[in-house]
């Protein structure tokens, strides 16, 4: 290699790893301000001595310069003669002018105006004034023979020495680069060497691999798993072929031995026997080893595709690393104290996926710096610490990636959410009154939603939970959010760890396969009779005790078919909160496939699909992507929304079944109106004697009192005679109706048959 192609290559080099070692620096930097501060200091102290050497013996004079002008600013701090939030906030300024000229690396040999202002600064902290830049030496001032025997320093990349700008052509000796390194600072020089030489060792098991490559080698893995799938399958029907020749070699035979024939003939009968049972033996142990053969390579071609697949992640650290620095700067400019605590920042995620996480979460800490954590004045009439905390916790359950971003700031509070949606017009007051508590925080990730008045920096622009939500999606994933007012917030990103390969549920509908990925997959089934149940016109089944829609995967993709079977098949799948069981029209098997991108115009962009994947047999599976069907699931749920009563009603719900209270519940304020509820006729009695009813809703059947003799007490008591009470209850004979209305009712529905329509009559009928 000549002497430029080494110095472009060293180069290259240095921009590679100053950049992680810049990081690194901002790291440690902000950990001055904490209780680490000593540590971090010898951290900081060591990169940026490093970075110094590197620089100079490589003629970038601007990074030495700077380098060292920060060195100065560490000592001082250390030493007491400066503040440390004035060293921080400097050192973090140089910082981001030497990320500029690692990228300028021109401007990195000759500086800059702003490389003259940034070192002003610094020494101006430090009280050290820094040298200034001094001329460039050529490169071709030194021989050419000693530049290329000149022995390496210990830094990330071997040096030329024709290259240094602070030294003359140095002999080649052994120990001669060592005063040109060394001389600042000797003794930091001599502590660098064995982290050096361990990072060199570290560099030596690890190389750089454009992403693109590792795209085609995981698509090429996923193939050649395929083919090897198809290559069992072959051997399977080779042995099935040499099973029929051994059952006619049989056949003949036997005839053979029936058959009276001359002596001549019989002895060739003989011989062609037995060269028959030796092909059979042959043919025999040709299957056995073909198919050992098969499954060895299937084993190997299974462990190669997880290994291109471990090899595609990145540690999310390489993201998160820069997250400190921004919510120091965000925090400052708010006058807020935030403490970022990140947990499991190693754990790996998809390359590919990298910078939708990386948005996603930039959105998420904004949020919680902006909306969610209070000022330290608030927080001490709070009694919370002024430092408020946000916490990133990482694990990983199965194939699927957890991602926690936690604060300890004021909570949601949905009434004041439900109001912004209205005042933005997103709801109408009937809307916004029928909510639940989860369905109003859920308000957040409506397109233009905003729960500040102006816009500013970092709020007010109608984008941000939406943008997190969706992106999350693309992905495969889901958005969970908890929050408790006054506590704080903790928002869930549930990802997959790896878009390459993907685990899935293949199930048939008609004669095609489709997938599902198995993280989705809560349990498979068979749905009887019994277990359908109809809530407020929606079919569900009893799963795990809970009432889930259930729907027809196949119409609701647009295909034909639907429920054939009288215990058909259903996948119960899983996105967020909420459950579906999706029934399908068999099983196929479950496997690991790698997912392609829908490819034409037929597929792509069409709704509920993510991708495709090869099947062994020749088939396309096509993948489904289960938040877009969830989303329709819950539109088909959805009761209908009525036109609004004259008024807002107050309403008691009486009902000893918890199901029963919770379905009939949301579909009375899905009128609009609120709702308190009782388990049997006592209770109910007793809080009509202390608050104020528009209207009694109660079932007939339960403990204590039940709804004839609570509706007979009702009516009996002056002060309550003239609250409506509507009778709910599974009595449907004519009988059962009479008793009700005997006993004073004012209307008397059957569960079975009630709908929003109906119970809406009954109400403005009797209000």
């Amino acid at each position: 290699m000549d002497t430029e192609a080494l110095k472009k290559s060293l180069l290259k080099k240095f921009q590679e790893v100053t950049a992680d070692r810049l990081q690194k620096i901002q790291l440690g930097v902000i950990d001055l301000e904490k209780e680490t501060a000593e540590q971090a200091a010898d951290d900081v102290a060591r990169e940026l001595h490093t970075m110094k050497g590197e620089a100079r013996m490589l003629g970038l004079a601007a990074i030495g310069q700077l380098a060292h002008a920060a060195e100065d600013v560490l000592r001082a701090e250390r030493e007491g003669k400066t503040a440390t939030e004035t060293a921080t906030d400097v050192m973090l300024r140089a910082c981001d002018v030497l990320s500029d000229l690692i990228e300028d690396l021109d401007a990195a040999h000759t500086g800059s105006s702003t490389t003259e202002e940034m070192v002003k600064a610094l020494s101006e902290v430090s009280g050290h004034p820094v040298p200034a830049l001094g001329p460039v030496r050529k490169p071709a001032a030194a021989p050419p023979k000693p530049a290329v025997q000149a022995p390496v320093a210990p830094a990330a990349a071997p040096p030329v020495v024709a290259q240094a700008p602070v030294a003359p052509a140095v002999p080649a000796t052994p120990r001669a680069p060592e005063p040109v390194a060394a001389a600042p600072h000797p003794p930091a020089k001599e502590e660098e060497a064995p982290s050096a030489a361990k990072a060199s060792s570290i560099a030596d098991r690890s190389i750089r691999v454009n992403v693109e490559v590792l795209d085609s080698l995981g698509l090429l893995a996923g193939d050649l798993l395929v083919e090897s799938a198809r290559g069992r399958l072959r051997s399977g029907e080779t042995a099935q072929l040499f099973e029929r020749f051994s059952r006619l070699g049989d056949r003949f035979l036997r005839i053979s031995e029936e058959v009276d024939v001359p002596d001549a003939i019989r002895t060739e009968l003989e011989r062609a026997e037995a060269d028959l049972h030796m092909l059979r033996d042959d043919a025999f142990r040709f299957v056995r080893r073909n198919g050992d053969g098969i499954n060895t390579l299937h084993g190997n071609l299974a462990q190669l595709a997880d290994h291109v697949a471990e090899a595609r992640l990145v540690p999310l650290s390489t993201v998160f690393d820069a997250f400190p620095r921004a919510v120091r700067d965000i925090a400052k400019t708010q006058n807020k104290e935030v403490d970022l605590v990140i947990e499991n920042a190693d754990i790996g995620v998809d390359r590919s996926m990298l910078a939708d996480v990386r948005d996603a979460l930039v959105h998420l800490l904004r949020n919680a710096v902006d909306h969610g954590l209070e000022s330290p004045d608030f927080r001490q009439q709070m009694g919370k610490p002024d430092t408020g905390r946000i916490r990133i916790r990482v694990r990983v359950d199965g194939d699927m990636l957890h991602i926690e971003v936690e604060d300890d700031g004021r909570g949601m509070d949905t009434e004041r959410l439900k109001q912004v949606a209205i005042n933005k017009r997103l709801l109408s007051p009937v809307q916004a009154a029928a909510l639940s508590e989860r369905e109003a925080i859920e308000l957040i990730f409506r397109p233009g939603f905003s729960t500040r008045e102006q816009v500013s920096e970092l709020s007010g622009r109608g984008v941000g939970m939406d943008v997190v939500k969706r992106k999350v999606e693309t992905l495969g994933g889901s958005v969970g959010v908890q929050s408790r007012q006054g506590r704080g917030t903790t928002i869930t990103l549930r990802l997959p760890q790896s878009l390459a390969l993907m685990k899935v549920l293949l199930v048939r509908l008609g004669d095609d396969v489709y997938g599902m990925p198995a993280a989705d997959v809560v349990a498979v089934m068979r749905i009887k009779p019994d277990d359908r149940m109809e809530v407020f016109g929606t079919l569900a089944v009893r799963h795990r005790g809970k009432p889930t829609a259930l729907v027809a995967l196949g119409p609701l993709l647009g295909l034909n078919g639907g429920n054939r079977f009288d215990k058909p098949p259903a996948v119960v799948v899983r996105h967020g909160d909420d459950y579906a069981a999706l029934v399908v029209d068999g099983f196929v098997d479950e496997r690991e496939v790698a997912v392609k991108p829908c490819g034409g115009e037929f597929l792509k962009g069409a709704p509920f699909i993510a991708g495709t994947a090869a099947l062994e047999d020749g088939r396309i599976a096509v993948l489904l992507h289960v938040p877009d069907i969830m989303t329709e699931v819950r539109r088909m749920a959805r009761p209908v929304t009525q036109a609004p009563a004259s008024r807002r009603l107050r309403v008691l719900l009486v009902d000893d079944s918890p199901i029963a209270r919770a379905t009939e519940g949301a579909l009375v304020k899905a009128l609009g109106h609120s709702v308190e509820e009782a388990q049997d006729g006592e209770e109910a009695y007793v809080k009509v004697q202390t608050n104020t009813y528009d209207l009694i809703l109660t079932d007939v059947q339960m403990p204590k009192l039940d709804g004839f003799s609570l509706t007979r007490r009702l009516k009996g008591t002056p002060a309550v005679a003239r609250i409506p009470v509507i009778i709910l209850s599974s009595l449907a004979s004519p009988e059962d109706k009479r008793r009700g209305l005997d006993a004073g009712a004012d209307a008397y529905l059957v569960k079975g048959e009630l709908g929003v329509e109906i119970l809406a009559q009954s109400i403005d009928r009797l209000t």
